[in-house]
């Protein structure tokens, strides 16, 4: 807690506004928003490593979250305050991490993928700068940042190799996609069966749940977009630029109206139950990598029409 307190002692309102737009950036919004950009623009094997990377980690994170139910720094010590606007997206337990685990994920994959120098120093600033806002901003310790960088580059870099050769084998990529939906299923059934002891934060349980039903259904979605695509999408991802703008900006806001428009029809068809999560978020991946990218041939046409009359 001492550099927690040191962290403290250098608050200042210009640091706080700072820091709270940096930890943004290990918020999920931006880890899928990252992942569907260079799955429909640069390519989609990348950009299943960086979401199927990203997924594992979640998982790995609230395990240890529920296992160790380690409250957060405030809990344990009354005396120390949070910068108050980071409260609302500190659920769950402490330890480990979700914004450090899922910042280091993406941004360390972009970094791992891709030799661009500047692109390369933007991800690792974020990689760096992300787990110091969580410490900053007074919701982790050192511990809990700590862990989730050695769990998420683990992740990177042996995730790397496996996706370069499911790249050329679809055997493999089935491997990967459902052994990894058996992972988060069977966390799932963990987060949702097993018998936690009687002091169990309600909040905490609850909010392990949700993240389990959200990352099945996702699973599932990503295994479904992966067979489609390979047998009957095929896709493409290059594009004159601003179509690629389009594909970005018209997927990213078709993804995020089926996220909030169909949260209530959904909640209400369930019952309030969380199935309801999991298929909403099956739906978005659904959506996401099946329905919007039918319209990438036609943009992919565009493209070679302009190089042939430029010809």
């Amino acid at each position: 807690m001492s550099f927690l307190y040191f962290l403290e002692s250098l608050r200042n309102p210009l640091l706080d506004a700072v820091f709270s737009v940096i930890t943004l950036l290990g918020e999920e919004t931006i880890f899928m928003a990252v992942g569907m950009i260079v799955f429909w623009c640069i390519d989609k094997y990348q950009g299943y490593y960086l979401l199927t990377t990203g997924f594992l980690g979640t998982v790995i994170n609230q395990f240890l979250k529920m296992l160790c139910r380690v409250p957060r720094p405030w809990v344990k010590d009354p005396s120390f305050t949070i910068v108050e606007s980071a409260r609302d997206a500190a659920t769950g337990y402490s330890f480990p991490s979700g914004h450090t685990q899922t910042s280091v994920g993406v941004f360390g994959g972009l970094a791992r993928c891709n030799k661009s120098t500047v692109l390369r120093i933007i991800a690792i600033s974020a990689c760096v700068l992300v787990p110091l806002s969580r410490m900053y901003l007074g919701v982790h310790t050192p511990l809990d940042v700590g862990v989730s960088i050695i769990i998420a580059l683990i992740l990177v870099f042996v995730a790397y190799p496996l996706f370069k050769r499911a790249a050329e084998s679809p055997k493999t990529m089935y491997a990967i996609l459902g052994t990894l939906t058996l992972i988060t299923l069977a966390y799932l059934l963990f987060a949702t069966l097993f018998p936690f002891p009687a002091d169990t934060d309600p909040h905490n349980l609850e909010s392990a749940q949700k993240n389990g039903y959200t990352l099945f259904g996702c699973m599932l979605g990503l295994l479904l977009v992966y067979t489609v695509d390979i047998r009957y999408t095929k896709f493409p991802t290059k594009a004159l630029w601003w179509v690629q703008i389009i594909k970005i900006v018209g997927g990213i806001a078709l993804v995020l109206a089926v996220k909030e428009g169909l949260r209530a029809p959904l909640e209400a068809i369930f019952g309030g139950h969380l199935a309801a999560r999991a298929v909403r978020y099956f739906l978005m991946v659904i959506v996401g990598g099946i329905l919007w990218p039918l319209t990438f041939k036609r943009f992919s046409n565009i493209r070679k029409n302009k190089e042939v009359k430029e010809k």
